[in-house]
């Protein structure tokens, strides 16, 4: 559950859904490795306020039944609107109540420390108070912490895609080891070493991919958006926006997943 931080913005990989990898894929990837009984959904949609992923993914979040639930939310609304952050985190700890009553491991993220970047560092004290409610919720509901403030190798400019908002491949690469390792989870990642996403399984996985779509992503997609599509009026003769769409909405394996079985139901939608 997220904003463009999950759903991998700064990270293109043209082969993963949505033409994004990111840390969540990063971490799936090792999760589901020499495991098939491994699923993993990705609600994200860029550019959503906290109260936005709550409305809009928790209640298809918890219709997964999902073992673990990644919620990283807050961001936007204290970089771009300045926010209270006693308030947001009030609103955050209701999110995460709800979360938690189903039973599963429930991880929050503290953000980086902006204070190198220009503009964005003007928000750094109250990013800093936003952070420590969120320390304070996930100790009050047992909730594991990814605490991104506290990574001084994320200050590096590596880290971070030219626009210096998102993270760059590295730095979703360097925040995936973070979360397997909070999780206390083994894996095969290495500091500075991006891995590569294998070939082979794609190429295994074009069949997965149409039962993937047919089975699974058609039903969700005319359920939740096809019925409530209403006409909207041209202005200037331009066409209205195209839905912003999760980045994988239902479970599925890691590598059964591919750009164009999204983009055939965005389509068919638009």
């Amino acid at each position: 559950m997220g904003d463009s931080f999950t759903e991998g913005v700064g990270d293109p990989e043209e082969r993963c859904a949505g033409g994004l990898r990111g840390w969540a894929d990063r971490v799936a990837e090792e999760l589901s490795a020499g495991r098939t009984d491994f699923a993993y959904a990705n609600l994200a949609i860029r550019g959503l306020l906290l109260g936005q992923i709550l409305d809009q993914q928790t209640e298809p979040a918890l219709e997964l039944k999902p073992d673990l639930i990644t919620l990283s939310a807050g961001g936007n609304d204290m970089v771009f609107h300045r926010t209270d952050p006693d308030k947001l985190a009030a609103r955050l700890e209701a999110g995460v109540e709800r979360l938690s009553a189903t039973g599963a491991t429930i991880m929050l993220f503290a953000g980086p420390d902006w204070r190198r970047t220009p503009i964005l560092g003007r928000s750094r004290s109250r990013i800093a108070i936003f952070n420590e409610n969120i320390r304070i919720v996930a100790a009050a509901h047992n909730c594991l912490l990814v605490d991104l403030w506290t990574l001084p190798g994320l200050r590096d400019p590596q880290m971070w895609d030219p626009d210096r908002l998102h993270f760059s491949p590295l730095g979703h690469h360097t925040i995936a080891m973070q979360v397997l390792d909070t999780l206390q989870v083994a894996h095969s990642l290495q500091p500075l070493e991006p891995k590569s996403l294998p070939l082979s399984n794609w190429r295994d996985a074009r069949a997965g991919d149409i039962a993937w779509a047919r089975n699974y992503f058609l039903p969700w997609a005319w359920q939740r958006i096809a019925p409530q599509r209403i006409p909207l009026p041209l202005v200037h003769d331009h066409p209205a926006p195209k839905p912003l769409l999760p980045k994988r909405p239902v479970f599925a394996p890691v590598y059964a997943v591919r750009t164009v079985a999204v983009k055939a139901v965005a389509e068919f939608l638009s």
